[in-house]
């Protein structure tokens, strides 16, 4: 059975992205030297956002060497289906139809995206 996990405050899916980008267990210091520059976490909040995201159940730290290492538990594809399903569900009444309304009407769809949609469906 697949654990259910909470969704995630920006700062930590931004340090969860970088997991997810760099595909392999990384080191504080790996993660922080991907933190866009205007970024300007200090050691001990990027260690406290790590420390939240072990408590949830998103990483395992393994120590390695004098650095401890952290690998995500929680796959991207996963986190981003039941974060979809959520938003659906909570925003929009679980219907796609109004979701998509929503993005077409606040001109959130270019026609280039309207035609990658229409070819997606059409695939289905």
């Amino acid at each position: 059975m697949e654990m259910e996990h909470k969704t995630l405050p920006n700062s930590e899916l931004e340090l969860m992205m970088i997991l997810w980008r760099a595909g392999r267990p990384m080191t504080r210091v790996e993660i922080e030297e991907q933190l866009p520059k205007e970024r300007t976490w200090s050691k001990t909040t990027v260690l406290s956002f790590l420390s939240r995201l072990e408590e949830k159940g998103f990483v395992r730290v393994e120590k390695e060497g004098r650095s401890n290492c952290y690998i995500p538990l929680v796959a991207k594809r996963d986190y981003l289906r039941q974060e979809s399903g959520s938003i659906l569900k909570r925003l929009y009444g679980s219907s796609v139809k109004k979701f998509v309304a929503a993005l077409y009407d606040g001109d959130g769809l270019s026609e280039r995206q309207i035609d990658e949609l229409k070819d997606y469906l059409d695939s289905l």
